[in-house]
């Protein structure tokens, strides 16, 4: 009998947030409390807390049917705490089959299972503590076995590091054992969880691996950095004298003493802001005071405090947020070590009221696209004051989004050695509640002044585009007009047979895409099913913008590619796989008012496997030793790390299973590697030339397919594929070993193994 059944409203709506595929019911100590927060929250009442999960109703079986299954699982703990959940299975037989599932705070987590047996239900038990907690996302989703397969040995190629071969050793394994290859990397992978490698919480990191990478950065520090002076401006208004005192003191605790601090109160009238204020100042002649004797909103004070600046380089602090010890000494080297930098910015986390670290925000580099998406910089950031001098400071009327305005100003004639990032933590900022860093929906204007400063920075640079909101407060989408007359696309789609994935990729570009102007190249890799070759007759008599090419050669993705291009009549060029569906009706304009723009290489697309989930969000350089797909198997309704699946934002690569470049810039760079990249990664080795060309690559979530990946060319499981697959992958790391080990559209604290953004 269960303990508690939601209630119809509850639980609709919370199956919907459970990605719409499950029920999931209370069964035994838990107890359903309030929360604000995307997810269903509770409180565990002992130490044996348990849901039950049925497949959703709609679901003709009613079953978990046999078959291997990923979960993924995002859970929020009160406390930020580590817990070991547990998946049990064969319920009804009364013999449970247990699945560890350890989890952190705000991470997600993906776990592979399999089902030996049909399960008319599961059960979970998030915990074995009494806790209260707020369950994000559960999700479990049906995988192909090569997909499982692929998964779990990209877990293990980074846990069995100490194994100099490690193909070799499971296929050992296997053969002694005298199970099948995929029995035997499956028990490895369950090793895994255990809670010695369970994946890194961040106050392990802030505990370990934070202390390390500091001690190494300091080692290089060299006496030139003294002379670096800073001066840092500071808007206050009725500040809790607790907080700002805390602020101030992050100010006089900085290892680098050569700074000054430019406060502008802006007429607060709490009186002990003020007398706070005033003792600091007089005590500490390097801190500036100016006390404005009438409110006029932060970018007025802001620009007070600008003015009373004597340094060459100005960094903005909050009066509640606080710096860490280092954070002038890592500026003043990154100052030192690159001497064009106008911009330099940091990665941050944040405090709550009690001083705990949480949430960190590890950013990409350089991003031009991402900040018209979102103001992903935020905090630290230090400008040269020349360039805050030329554009006149903070401009009034976007307050509650200044801060992006004056990036977006700032850096819109800059060059891209000119902005540093610097990948350590260097800003705490303050999560009190209704504030903007707790919830982002507590100053909704915000969205609105940001929305004024992107139109604003569009306008002033001549940019023919408008600018909406996003999906996510503080985000938003910029439309880029396309010409009047459309210029010509050529989507090019080699095949070989596979009548049934050509024919729905075919009919979903025809039926569902609104751009108008484009013709398909099918290239015919010696087709010999007869129903294809009357798909190619069929299409050819009926559609004036489509024809076939013939290529009767082995397979050569990037020959076969090269050749259709040349072919090609188009301005722009499509790489189409033909296992690709059309999902929204505006994926083409989309893809080609980007690809139009001068400054943009390759576009690529945000591509769902047919389950839902992410099979493309971009390409991250150096995950599983290559390259990885960005958010992989994240559900479709999931914003992503810090809201990037659902922002425009420049990716070092994209895949060519729906990428849109200009034939122009195909051709600058050579096309496809057809000598040492027949296969694999030609496409990321592509990406990589137009990168170096000095072009900006883009992914963009308003283009959306389904890629029913890999449908037409099997798996790579035969010892030559393997060989081959193994060749690209080192002349890859021979190649473009810099690159790979420094993807700037990532960050090098985040994993290099797994795809979902998790700490490294």
């Amino acid at each position: 009998m269960l303990s508690k059944v939601l209630k119809p409203s509850n639980l609709k709506r919370l199956a919907y947030r459970l990605a719409k595929k499950l029920i999931i019911v209370p069964h035994h100590q838990l107890t359903e409390t309030t929360s604000e927060n995307n997810g269903s929250s509770w409180v565990t009442t002992g130490d044996d807390p348990q849901f039950i999960i049925h497949p959703a109703r709609r679901i003709p079986s009613r079953n978990f049917s046999k078959g291997w299954y990923l979960l993924r699982v995002k859970i929020t703990e009160k406390n930020h705490q580590s817990h070991v959940g547990k998946l049990y299975s064969n319920l009804h037989k009364g013999e449970l089959a247990t699945v560890n599932v350890p989890w952190h705070s705000t991470k997600f987590v993906n776990r592979l299972f399999y089902l030996e047996s049909n399960n008319s239900m599961l059960r979970f038990d998030p915990c074995e503590t009494e806790t209260e907690f707020t369950m994000n996302t559960f999700m479990i989703s049906k995988v192909p076995s090569f997909i499982a397969m692929r998964h779990m040995k990209q877990r293990l190629y980074k846990l069995l590091s100490h194994v100099d071969d490690v193909e070799e050793y499971l296929d050992t394994n296997s053969k002694l054992n005298g199970g099948t290859l995929i029995e035997t990397v499956y028990e490895e992978y369950n090793k895994t969880f255990t809670t010695g490698v369970m994946e890194k919480s961040y106050p392990f990191w802030v505990e370990f691996d934070e202390p390390r990478a500091l001690q190494k950065m300091q080692q290089t520090f060299t006496q030139a950095q003294s002379e670096v002076k800073f001066s840092i401006i500071l808007p206050t208004y009725n500040t809790d004298p607790i907080y700002l005192k805390e602020c101030i003191d992050s100010v006089l605790q900085q290892t680098h003493k050569n700074w000054e601090l430019c406060i502008a109160d802006d007429a607060s009238t709490n009186v002990d802001t003020i007398s706070t204020l005033e003792s600091y100042a007089q005590k500490h002649a390097n801190i500036k005071l100016n006390l404005l004797s009438e409110n006029g909103h932060i970018s007025k004070a802001s620009n007070t405090a600008l003015s009373m600046v004597t340094s060459d380089y100005v960094l903005l602090l909050d009066h509640d947020d606080t710096l860490p010890a280092h954070t002038l000494s890592f500026f003043a080297k990154a100052i030192t070590d690159n001497t064009k930098a106008k911009m330099l910015y940091g990665d941050e986390d944040k405090i709550d009221e009690q001083g705990n670290r949480h949430q960190p925000h590890f950013k990409p580099g350089w991003n031009p696209d991402l900040l018209l998406s979102q103001n992903y910089i935020c905090h630290p950031v230090v400008y040269k004051t020349s360039v805050l001098k030329k554009i006149g400071g903070f401009r009034v009327g976007v307050e509650g989004s200044q801060d992006h305005d004056l990036l977006l100003r700032a850096t819109a004639g800059l060059n891209h050695d000119e902005v540093v990032h610097l990948p350590f933590i260097l800003y705490h900022w303050r999560v009190i509640e209704n504030s903007t860093a707790s919830n982002a929906s507590a100053k909704s204007y915000t969205t609105d002044a940001g929305i004024e400063a992107i139109k604003y920075f569009l306008d002033q640079s001549g940019q023919n585009a408008s600018v909406e909101k996003g999906k996510y407060p503080n985000t938003y989408k910029v439309n880029w007009a396309l010409p009047d007359e459309q210029p010509l696309v050529s989507l090019v789609i080699p095949t070989r047979d596979g009548y049934d994935i050509l024919k729905q990729c075919l009919e979903s570009i025809y039926d569902k895409t609104s751009y108008k102007n484009f013709e398909i190249i099918v290239v015919d890799n010696q087709t010999t099913c007869d129903k294809t070759l009357g798909l190619f007759s069929e299409y050819t008599s009926t559609k004036a913008n489509f024809r076939v090419l013939k290529w009767d050669k082995p397979f050569n993705y990037s020959a076969i590619n090269n050749f259709a291009v040349s072919q090609a009549q188009g301005e722009v060029v499509g790489l189409i796989n033909n296992d690709i569906e059309v999902i929204n009706e505006e994926w083409l304009s989309e893809m080609m008012s980007h690809a139009l723009r001068p400054e943009i290489g390759c576009v690529g697309a945000k591509l769902y496997y047919p389950n839902d989930t992410i099979q493309h969000a971009g390409v991250i350089l150096g995950i599983g030793g290559v390259a990885g797909h960005s958010h992989k198997y994240f559900h479709k309704s999931e914003p992503g790390y810090f809201t990037r699946l659902h922002l425009v934002q420049n990716m070092s690569a994209v895949t060519a299973a729906c990428l849109l470049v200009r034939k122009s810039v195909f051709e600058e760079v050579g096309g496809l590697n057809e000598q040492d990249l027949t296969v694999a990664f030609n496409d990321v080795d592509f990406c990589l030339k137009v990168h170096t060309a000095g072009y900006r690559n883009l992914f963009t979530p308003w283009a959306e397919l389904y890629h029913h990946e890999s449908i037409s060319r099997g798996e790579e499981d035969t010892p030559e594929k393997v060989a081959r697959f193994n060749k690209e992958s080192e002349y890859m790391k021979d190649k473009w070993n810099k690159l790979l080990c420094n993807d700037t559209a990532y960050n090098p604290n985040l994993s290099n193994t797994h795809e979902n953004f998790s700490l490294k």
